[in-house]
């Protein structure tokens, strides 16, 4: 499968899907204004990936700013990588936020209550 690369924009993540390493990484800000154009590809490389049952899937979101359209596709990824989890599987996210982010600490851990059995590790740096 080939890995999926986008590039940063003024209102999108930079987004580098590793498809033979597992890492799967966004990192920048997120207010598209088209949210469902920006991650429907995202979104279908994603459940394609899962399907071919790789060994481990590790995302990791260093996400300075995002939109409550964006946070709804968050939780759609948690809850792929979730299932995945749930049928024996390894997946964790790595949520990686500046120490000074307050926002983005706070919905780190709103989602990871949310999350039963996949690992959401954040790291404030």
């Amino acid at each position: 499968m080939d890995n999926l690369t986008i590039e940063k924009t003024k209102s999108t993540p930079a987004v580098f899907f590793d498809a033979g390493s597992g890492v799967l990484q966004m990192e920048g800000e997120s207010y598209p204004e088209n949210v469902v154009k920006f991650y429907a590809p995202l979104l279908d490389w994603l459940r394609e990936y899962l399907s071919g049952e790789p060994e481990e899937v590790i995302m990791e979101f260093k996400i300075s700013y995002f939109n409550s359209s964006t946070s709804k596709v968050f939780i759609t990824m948690f809850d792929l990588l979730e299932q995945y989890v749930e049928e024996g599987k390894k997946a964790r996210v790595r949520w990686i936020c500046d120490e000074e982010n307050d926002v983005a600490i706070e919905c780190g851990e709103e989602f990871k209550e949310d999350l039963e059995s996949l690992s959401f590790e954040i790291e404030v740096c």
